[in-house]
């Protein structure tokens, strides 16, 4: 995965590793616990001072911009090639399980994706990048006749979530077994004959937002 890296006034050589050694642990620890680590974690991890973490970073949300805003961007990425597949299901299942493995394998791109409680104005429009080129996916399959009419791109957060707390239950026994899940969720999204309603309409986009807004992972 791809990391931003911010550019400027060149660092000495040690500062550049001290930098590296801050992002390297921070990712190992955001991905492993989510974004409930504070800098001092980080340090800690990272075998350095906290003085050095806060020369490098003055803010958590700082860091998690530096370590976020290119992977919700490879995101975005990934939905624009999957609209490039001449088969719109396949473009769109391709898509969600890619979504899915991204954020079920790492805890702290999960929560930054679909919460606002963290990160600055890089990572929400990082978020609002992501959102249009998804609602296309949805839009194209359905039209195509693969997906529920009943689908909102609204639902595919909670897809990637669902994925994730698979992993955070089970993934220690196996790994992989959010597959299982996100092909039993794509499966129920598939348009068939004779299926009934979903009982319970998709959030529209204010309320995504309002969910995003006041769903703060631990650390907040």
């Amino acid at each position: 995965m791809s990391r931003r890296v911010t550019t400027g006034r060149p660092l000495r050589k040690d500062a550049e590793r001290n930098r590296a050694r801050i992002l390297e642990a921070a990712r190992d620890l955001f991905a492993a616990k989510g974004l409930e680590p504070n800098l001092n974690d980080v340090a800690r991890h990272a075998g350095v001072g906290v003085g050095t973490v806060y020369r490098r970073f003055s803010t958590k949300d700082e860091l998690l911009e530096a370590i976020f805003v290119d992977a919700l961007d490879q995101l975005t990425a990934l939905a624009e090639a999957a609209l490039k597949y001449d088969d719109s299901w396949q473009g769109f299942a391709w898509f969600a399980e890619q979504m899915c493995e991204l954020t079920a394998t790492d805890r702290g791109l999960r929560e930054i994706s679909f919460s606002k409680a963290y990160g600055g104005a890089q990572v929400t429009a990082a978020q609002d990048r992501l959102r249009p080129v998804v609602a296309r996916l949805v839009e194209r399959a359905q039209a195509d006749g693969y997906l529920r009419p009943e689908i909102s791109a609204t639902d595919m957060p909670f897809l990637s979530l669902i994925g994730g707390t698979v992993s955070q239950f089970a993934g220690h026994v196996d790994s992989g077994l959010w597959r299982r899940f996100a092909a039993i969720l794509l499966d129920g999204m598939r348009c068939a004959g004779g299926q009934e309603p979903l009982p319970v309409d998709a959030l529209d986009n204010q309320e995504l937002d309002a969910a995003m807004r006041t769903w703060a992972p631990a650390g907040s």
